[in-house]
C-alpha cells in the first residue's frame, strides 16, 4: 500500500466514523432490541496469505457453533428481519471502518478472503493478496450481485462451497489483478462511489 493510499483512507475513515456515529448508535440499538448479543460478528479473514486479522460486521445472522464457509441460500433461514436490510444496504459493513483505521484493509481492494479458501487456492490468492484487501472493489462492484444470485439457491453447505470455488473464486479473482495491475487513487474513488450510487439505486 503507498503512502498516499494510506492517508487517504485514515482521512475517509475519520471523517465517515464522525458522519456515521449516529447511524452507528442506532443500529446497535436495533441489533439489540430484535435480535440481542452479541452486536457484532467477528470473522477471522486474511490480508495476506499468511497472515489473518478480525474483520468486523454488524451482525445479520443467529449465531451457530458450527457456522463455517461463505454465505449462501443454506443459510438464508438464520438471517435476521434486522440483518436482511443491513445486508441490502450494506450498512452491515460499516464497523469495518475500524479495520481501515487499524490498517488491516483498505477502502479498495480485494474483499478479504476466508483462511479455508486462501489455503486451497494458492493459485489465485498468493497473487490477489498482494493488494491490500478492501471493503469494495471492481470485483465487489461488477460481480457482487452475480455472486448473490449464484449463490442463494443453494440450499446446503457443500452446494454453496462447490459454487462458490468453481463460479465465484476464479472470476473475482480476475477482476482483482485487473485491479491491482491499473490501481490508483482516481479508481479507488470512482469505485467507492460507484458502490454508494450503486446501493442507492
Amino acid at each position: 500500500m503507498t503512502l498516499t493510499k494510506r492517508i487517504f483512507d485514515l482521512v475517509v475513515a475519520i471523517l465517515l466514523s464522525i458522519v456515521l456515529l449516529p447511524v452507528i448508535i442506532v443500529t446497535i440499538a436495533i441489533i439489540l432490541v430484535t435480535s440481542g448479543r452479541p452486536v457484532f460478528y467477528i470473522s477471522e479473514r486474511m490480508t495476506t496469505p499468511r497472515k489473518s486479522f478480525a474483520l468486523v460486521k454488524f451482525r445479520t445472522m443467529t449465531t451457530v457453533a458450527t457456522d463455517s464457509g461463505v454465505s449462501g441460500g443454506d443459510k438464508s433461514n438464520r438471517i435476521t428481519p434486522a440483518g436482511a436490510f443491513l445486508r441490502k444496504t450494506r450498512l452491515d459493513e460499516v464497523p469495518q471502518l475500524w479495520n481501515v483505521l487499524m490498517g488491516h484493509i483498505s477502502f479498495v481492494g480485494p474483499r478479504p478472503p476466508l483462511r479455508q479458501y486462501v489455503e486451497r487456492f494458492p493459485e489465485y490468492y498468493d497473487k490477489v493478496l498482494k493488494s491490500r484487501p478492501g471493503i469494495t472493489g471492481l470485483a465487489s462492484v461488477y460481480f457482487h450481485a452475480h455472486e448473490e444470485r449464484l449463490l442463494a439457491r443453494t440450499k446446503s453447505l457443500e452446494e454453496t462451497d462447490a459454487i462458490y470455488c468453481r463460479a465465484c473464486i476464479p472470476r473475482k479473482a480476475r477482476l482483482d489483478l485487473i485491479y491491482q495491475a491499473r490501481r490508483n487513487i482516481c479508481m479507488d474513488i470512482a469505485l467507492m462511489f460507484k458502490t454508494v450510487f450503486k446501493k442507492l439505486r
